[in-house]
């Protein structure tokens, strides 16, 4: 059980990383469960922070 909530995390994660590269708003996110939102809006933000390193 515990393993797949962490690999439902981490896809939640990858996927926010993956919008954030893209360029998505946040508002996108498409979880409602605060715990793979959190993730997903953190994926998001890392992918912010390294777009602006890139550019």
């Amino acid at each position: 059980m515990k393993r797949q909530k962490r690999d439902r995390l981490a896809r939640a994660l990858s996927r926010g990383y993956h919008a954030g590269i893209l360029g998505r708003p946040r508002e996108h996110c498409p979880y409602y469960s605060l715990d793979a939102r959190s993730h997903w809006l953190g994926g998001w933000r890392q992918a912010m922070e390294d777009r602006a390193t890139m550019a």
